[in-house]
């Protein structure tokens, strides 16, 4: 808000200097571009301006508070859901609208709006009881004050949407099977390493065969010409 003779003295300016908007206010440091437009246009058609602003209208009714205040209560106080079912308002408006008509829950709200580069020891006791949960998801956010997404979301920005939302422990398999899956798994391991060593040998034969100027095809020997080589 300004007043009367600051208001004055910025379209007095203003016409000074030829209606130069920018060097108008650089030199008083003050108001808008828009501002000053529409005081210049007032004082062309009353050659004077009001003594006192007429306050600016609410953007949102009485009406419409209520209900997203009313909306974010019954709905776990999920901010972010209250503004895609509702359409409005920002974040920081409904903030401010529920510490004014809800004192009492205020400081519930603390640390509501969630940082995406600074997680906070709350955000990420709620991420490890999500990926190790015994119970739901809802019942998981309804402890923690937020909604279901609120969690989900929590978990992306922590561990990255790839990784797993349960992270539960399998139940321990036999270690009769474990072994012999590991003793399947070295003697084809062990099987693999013979066939790189054959077939490396057979590449070195074949190129010690060609810069000697004689012709070899690889795929045409036989089994027994290929050991040869090897050997």
């Amino acid at each position: 808000m300004y007043s009367y003779a600051d208001r004055i003295r910025a379209v007095e300016l203003y016409i000074k200097l030829g209606l130069r908007v920018r060097a108008t206010i650089r030199q008083l440091g003050y108001p808008t571009k828009n501002a000053l437009k529409g005081w210049y246009q007032h004082y062309l058609k009353h050659q004077d301006l009001p003594a006192s602003q007429a306050p600016r209208a609410p953007k949102y009714s009485l009406q419409q508070r209520q209900v997203a205040v009313a909306h974010y209560l019954a709905h776990d106080r999920c901010i972010a859901a209250t503004m895609r079912v509702l359409g409005y308002p920002g974040r920081g408006t409904l903030t401010a609208w529920v510490r004014q008509d809800c004192p009492e829950i205020s400081k519930s709200m603390v640390g509501r709006s969630w940082p995406t580069t600074k997680p906070d020891a709350l955000m990420c006791e709620g991420v490890v009881q999500l990926c190790t949960r015994q119970s739901t998801a809802q019942e998981i956010a309804v402890k923690f004050g937020v909604c279901r997404g609120t969690l989900y979301n929590w978990k992306n920005q922590l561990l990255g949407p790839c990784a797993p939302t349960s992270m539960k422990h399998s139940p321990k398999r036999s270690p009769v099977l474990d072994a012999a899956a590991l003793r399947r798994q070295v003697e084809s391991l062990r099987q693999d390493i013979r066939r790189l060593k054959i077939e490396r040998e057979l590449l070195k034969q074949a190129h010690e065969v060609l810069k000697n100027g004689a012709g070899i095809d690889l795929h045409r020997l036989a089994n027994k010409d290929k050991a040869v080589l090897v050997e």
